[in-house]
């Protein structure tokens, strides 16, 4: 099964792939994932042990094509039970990997606004809490978004790509905007922009509505704001959709855009351009988020 949903990009909407996990007989409990992170849904492969593993949610390698790809038992790292091979793996990508789950069942595909995705702020739902990013609730079922990102850097800490950048000599004092759910990446981010003065939001509607207040005052936006860098999934409002707002309004388009995701790969690059973002930096290029960022202000200035 191929993913090949076409979802123009700005709308603020979200193709979600749903699964589930059967964690006892009879009784399941529902997933999503991002379509964009979704390469394609097959059968369980053959499998390839490997000796040593850092979890023991981590089955093994999986060939498909030419490529050799972990795969990783969600049925054991959500609810310490295995899934038996009858059911399907999702292929994903994400900062610039292939990684595999195995889930127990495919549902449907969901095509939602980011404004149904609420943040999972204030609700204990257990061991799962720390690796869902978001909540869609439907009539009869809720659906968690699946953070696979926290998942692989759970099993391989040197995948989380936190390294700390350099904080020496930074010339100037730059005004930024980060845009990120993540507290873990926007502490990152401020910990590794040394030099840089920065205000954080938690996603694209609290993000507009503060350019919007700086824009209601006197004076030139530049010299309130230099730079926006924003993820792509948030609920409430994507960093897409952020970025197609800001270019499109007649005072904040001079503002330069970084979308800064794990979703940034060579695929859908055209998707940052449509709406008109200056730089797409994926989080294993973090090193070089500084000098980038310092370059676009500065050419912006000129």
């Amino acid at each position: 099964m191929a993913t090949n949903i076409l979802l123009e990009t700005g709308t603020n909407e979200l193709e979600l792939v749903e699964f589930f996990i059967e964690k006892d007989e009879g009784i399941k409990e529902y997933y999503g994932i991002n379509v964009i992170k979704v390469q394609e849904i097959i059968r369980f492969p053959e499998l390839t042990k490997v000796p040593v593993t850092p979890h023991e949610c981590f089955l093994g390698l999986i060939r498909l094509r030419d490529e050799v790809i972990p795969l990783v038992d969600c049925g054991i790292y959500l609810y310490n039970k295995p899934l038996d091979s009858n059911g399907k793996v999702i292929i994903t990508e994400f900062n610039k990997m292939k990684v595999g789950f195995l889930v127990s069942g495919l549902t449907r595909i969901h095509r939602i606004s980011w404004e149904e995705v609420d943040p999972p702020v204030g609700i204990d739902y257990g061991s799962k809490t720390p690796c869902i990013t978001g909540v869609v609730k439907f009539h009869d079922h809720i659906i968690f978004c699946l953070d696979v990102e926290k998942i692989v850097a759970d099993l391989v800490p040197m995948l989380a790509n936190t390294g700390i950048i350099s904080k020496e000599n930074t010339p100037k004092i730059y005004k930024v905007l980060i845009v990120d759910d993540s507290p873990t990446v926007r502490n990152m981010l401020i910990n590794n922009l040394s030099g840089f003065d920065i205000h954080a939001t938690k996603n694209g509607q609290e993000a507009l509505e503060y350019l919007m207040g700086l824009k209601d005052t006197e004076g030139d936006i530049l010299e309130k704001i230099n730079l926006v860098i924003t993820d792509i999934e948030m609920p409430q409002m994507d960093g897409f959709t952020l970025t197609k707002k800001i270019k499109q309004d007649p005072v904040l388009q001079k503002l330069p855009v970084i979308l800064f995701s794990s979703m940034i790969t060579d695929k859908i690059m055209h998707k940052g351009q449509s709406v008109g973002a200056d730089d797409q930096i994926s989080k294993p290029e973090i090193n070089e988020l500084a000098q980038r960022a310092i370059k676009l202000i500065e050419n912006t200035k000129k």
